[in-house]
């Protein structure tokens, strides 16, 4: 298999398993739902936000679109990237941690792009609807859906690991693991040639 097809598959089976997972989450579940899938190491909890990690903001409306934007800009970057290590010819973890990387990038934006144009946000603790009349946004300004927790340990005053994250975003840290695996292919030293004087 070309390293073209790997990186192709990588991004389009990536990017369907983040929208499925957080379209049928969404569908599915109210708001702050969650559902426990191990003990109180793996948990199934809806929460969105605006587009940065934990939840943070910044500039209101416009730091939400400047976000967006600079992310559009980003995947722009990482798609060159991509074709040029595809055409150097650099090792496959390398092509699939670039391919995993553009892909979490891709999902977070599609969230943020088309989501508050694409579902609704139901009064009380009703479910969102697909494709609804009365959207909750306008293009550019939804909201990113996360839904993997994994707390590890709760107690009641501490709690081990309390991020809640989504596909798109395990994408981005893989790459970013997979980068550091093999970061003498990816990031290859240029060899200087060193010249004996005699």
């Amino acid at each position: 298999m070309s390293k073209k097809t790997i990186a192709i598959l990588t991004v389009i089976l990536a990017i369907l398993i983040d929208q499925i997972s957080k379209i049928y989450v969404k569908t599915h579940f109210y708001l702050g739902e969650e559902v426990t899938v191990f003990a109180d190491w793996f948990i199934i909890h809806f929460t969105e936000n605006n587009g940065m990690a934990w939840g943070f903001e910044f500039g209101g409306k416009a730091g939400k679109l400047f976000l967006t934007v600079f992310r559009l800009v980003a995947v722009t970057g990482i798609v060159f990237w991509l074709v040029k290590t595809i055409k150097n010819k650099i090792h496959s973890g390398v092509v699939v941690a670039i391919s995993l990387i553009l892909a979490g990038a891709i999902g977070n934006i599609i969230d943020s792009v088309f989501y508050g144009v694409l579902f609704n946000t139901p009064k009380g603790q009703g479910i969102a609807t697909l494709f609804s009349d009365e959207p909750y946004g306008d293009m550019f300004f939804g909201k990113v859906v996360d839904m993997l927790y994994f707390p590890m340990y709760k107690g009641e005053s501490f709690t081990f690991f309390n991020a809640i994250f989504n596909g798109a975003d395990s994408w981005i840290t893989i790459g970013v693991i997979l980068l550091f695996i093999f970061n003498k292919q990816a990031f290859p030293k240029e060899e200087k040639e060193i010249k004996k004087t005699s």
